[in-house]
This record gives C-alpha cells, structure tokens and sequence, in this order.
C-alpha cells in the first residue's frame, strides 16, 4: 500500500512538474537556494556512490522504506543495496543535464534528465531517463523516499562506451 501511495504521489508530482523549466547544473545562470543546492549535492554524490558501490554510504541515504522503481519492476531498500553490491546492476556513471528540485513542506521532489551508463547482466549500456528522487527531512537529516527510472524518448547524448 505505501509503495502504491508513493507511486502515486511521484506520478502526480511528475505531471505537475513537467512543464517546470529545468535549472542545469553547473550553469552560472541557474539560481538555487541553499536548499535546493543541499538536495542536488545528494543526488550528486548518491550517483558517485552508486558508480563505486559504496553500499554503507548508500544505506545510511536510503530510507528504512525506499522504494526503487526500475524498467524491470520495484523492490525496496535491502534489494537495491543488494543489487548493486553484487553487481547486477552497476551504475557506472550519470550524466545530467538537467534537473528541477520542488519543495513540499519537509518533502523535496527531484526531477533530472540523464543518461545513466549501466552495467546490466554483464552488458554496458547507456539510456535516457528521467528519475525522479523523493527525499523527505527526519531529524534534519534528507533521506531517499523512493528513486524512479521514467524511459526518456530522445537520443542518447552521452557516447556509448
């Protein structure tokens, strides 16, 4: 039922920010408040972690109930850590080329354009997504809600591997 809710809740803020300009990383002309900067850094360094299967840092991110939603199904906290220390899915690197933070009360709701280079099955690939990040504030500290892979129909920007 929670993973429904938080489906749910991703799918409508995804619609009601996707028309949102996006604010490109690194630009000088993108403003971000203090806030905003805070939960791109996390995002940043969560790809950095994925990429070099740094699990501990990775579990102290992800909360006790993040749900993952992939292109093959969805899974919680315990299988996403699972997988990548183990290697079935290897997020080698993230290109982003743009991303949207929105704030809901203790709730930020991250929206990023990216060409995620993965190793699947043994198989390198790249693809483009959008993912949505969910990271709700407990104890003042961001932890991830729920992390999820929307197939982009563009091509690819990075160069394939």
């Amino acid at each position: 039922m929670r993973k429904t809710i938080i489906s749910i809740i991703t799918f409508i803020a995804c619609i009601q920010l996707s028309h949102a300009q996006a604010k490109l990383p690194n630009s000088p002309a993108a403003m971000v408040s203090k806030e905003e900067q805070e939960i791109l850094d996390i995002s940043k360094n969560k790809w950095t972690w994925m990429a070099d299967k740094n699990v501990d840092a990775l579990n102290e991110l992800f909360g006790e109930k993040c749900v993952f939603v992939h292109m093959g199904g969805s899974w919680g906290k315990t299988q996403e850590l699972n997988t990548i220390k183990g290697g079935g899915i290897w997020y080698k690197k993230a290109e982003v080329y743009g991303a949207s933070v929105n704030f809901f009360g203790n709730t930020a709701i991250l929206l990023n354009d990216i060409d995620l280079l993965a190793s699947v099955g043994g198989n390198d690939v790249v693809h483009a997504f959008m993912v949505t990040e969910v990271y709700t504030k407990e104890n003042g500290k961001w932890k991830m809600g729920s992390l999820t892979f929307s197939t982009l129909i563009r091509p690819v920007k990075m160069k394939q591997p």
